[in-house]
This record gives structure tokens, sequence and C-alpha cells, in this order.
């Protein structure tokens, strides 16, 4: 395997983690943001009221992007399989 070919494949998986991470985090980032401000509005200090809203909210996030997640790591998988493939490129285990 040559240095340009590692190079872009892991340019190619980093773009693909932040990719399929980012809208899972940010709904968490989201939802805790409102959670703590109306915490602060209503001066309730409870530490595990935060844990349950985000919860649910990145199960239903994770469920809803779901078919996205599956189809792009399915995709990079076959490109992946198939370069292997085509360029009998031998990993070094």
């Amino acid at each position: 395997m040559d240095q340009g070919l590692a190079i872009s494949l892991l340019k190619e998986s980093v773009v693909l983690i932040i990719k399929l991470s980012l809208p899972v985090l940010l709904v968490a980032l989201v939802v805790g943001v409102v959670i703590s401000l109306l915490q602060a509005l209503t001066q309730i200090q409870e530490q595990t009221l935060t844990f349950v809203p985000k919860m649910l909210a990145v199960f239903g996030v994770l469920i809803l992007m779901l078919p996205f997640m599956f189809g792009s790591l399915n995709s990079f998988a076959t490109d992946l399989f198939n370069l292997m493939m085509t360029k009998e490129v031998s990993v070094a285990l």
C-alpha cells in the first residue's frame, strides 16, 4: 500500500466518522443547553434532570439516522473491500 492511498483512506474514514457522529452530538448539545437554561430560569438544580431528555433525544436521532448511517458505512466498506480486491493490498497485522 502506497503512502498516498493510506492517507486518502484515513482522510475518508475521519470524514465519515465526523459525518456520522455530528448529528447525534449536536442534538445532545442542544438538549443539554435547553435543559440547563430551564434549570437556571426555574432554579431547579437537579443533576439527574438532564439525563432522561438527552437520552431520549439521542435515541430518537439514532433511530431516524440509522438508514443514513448504515448506507454510509456500507458504501465505505464496499469501496474498501473492492479496493483490497483490485489492488491486492497487503495489510500487516
